[in-house]
């Protein structure tokens, strides 16, 4: 019990930190499964979804 009351503080700014990281990797996939992830701004990127539909429309 002693090594978790003399070690509280860094568990917990563990704990946060690493359910930030899981709620950003939570976003980025979401986005990849939408299609949204493209973040490059470039018209000719294969992978934006934007890009695709104007390829399809030339």
């Amino acid at each position: 019990m002693n090594l978790i009351t003399d070690n509280i503080g860094t568990i917990v700014i563990s704990l946060v930190i690493i359910g930030i990281v899981a709620l950003i990797i939570r976003k980025m996939r979401k986005d990849k499964k939408s299609g949204g992830s493209c973040g490059c701004g470039c018209s000719g990127c294969s992978g934006c979804k934007d890009a695709r539909a104007n390829d399809d429309l030339k």
